[in-house]
């Protein structure tokens, strides 16, 4: 299906589509909303100012339900890919969750963030691996842990690119889509920028392809498109010339 020469440097990208196979919500349906509040309103540096309590309630939420997802097939031929194109293959993902690293990929960028990291927001200490859950209430009546503190006082959040935030490694993405000469999106939009725009920059110069079960915004600026499940198509996806 997608044929790749041993000249090739390919770039993917994954975004909210492949994780949702894996039972991962993407909170962009249903009217992008958790527990009545959209989403912008606990992702964003306002929310976070504002309550940083239900801001934590939220991403102890996400790290749960991430904790518990499985890889699935189109993560896994991912890091296959990984294991025969080694330094010829960048693979960014829009995803937050560790699915890509638990099927066996190793260099991933996460253009926003890690859920499973942490990092102070008054200091310049880091981003840290930190899986915990920080709830604010409890039903069976035990005091609540409270917001986490840095050494320096400011207070811990997710390292996590919110709303009105810049993107992580915009550097190293650009060198990538600068090399690439084949460039894949995964179960994405079309509409969350700068990602969006990733495909217009190689257009022209890189072949363009897109997987995923339905029609992104973007899907004008993609030569091939594969409509389908990454899990089911991603397998069998590669040919090697």
């Amino acid at each position: 299906m997608i044929r790749i020469s041993s000249t090739d440097r390919v770039f993917i990208l994954t975004g909210a589509g492949i994780s949702a196979e894996s039972g991962v919500p993407t909170f962009r349906g249903a009217g992008g909303l958790w527990r009545n509040h959209r989403v912008e309103e606990v992702a964003s540096p306002h929310a976070w100012q504002r309550d940083p309590r239900l801001v934590w309630e939220f991403y102890s939420m996400r790290r749960r339900v991430a904790a518990a997802a499985k890889p699935n097939s189109g993560h896994e031929a991912l890091a296959r890919l990984e294991q025969s194109l080694q330094d010829r293959l960048f693979l960014c993902t829009q995803n937050v969750d560790d699915l890509h690293e638990r099927a066996g990929s190793v260099r991933v960028v996460h253009m926003h963030g890690e859920l499973f990291k942490s990092r102070c927001d008054r200091c310049d200490r880091a981003p840290f691996d930190d899986s915990a859950t920080y709830e604010p209430a409890r039903s069976d009546g035990c005091t609540p842990r409270p917001v986490p503190r840095c050494r320096c006082g400011g207070q811990i959040r997710p390292h996590v690119c919110w709303f009105g935030e810049i993107p992580y490694d915009l550097d190293k993405i650009a060198a990538g889509l600068n090399d690439c000469t084949v460039f894949i999106a995964i179960g994405t939009s079309g509409l969350v920028e700068p990602a969006a725009s990733f495909v217009a920059r190689v257009r022209g110069r890189a072949r363009t392809i897109y997987v995923g079960p339905d029609e992104p915004a973007n899907t004008f600026a993609f030569t091939d498109c594969y409509w389908g499940k990454a899990g089911e198509l991603l397998p069998n996806a590669f040919r090697f010339d």
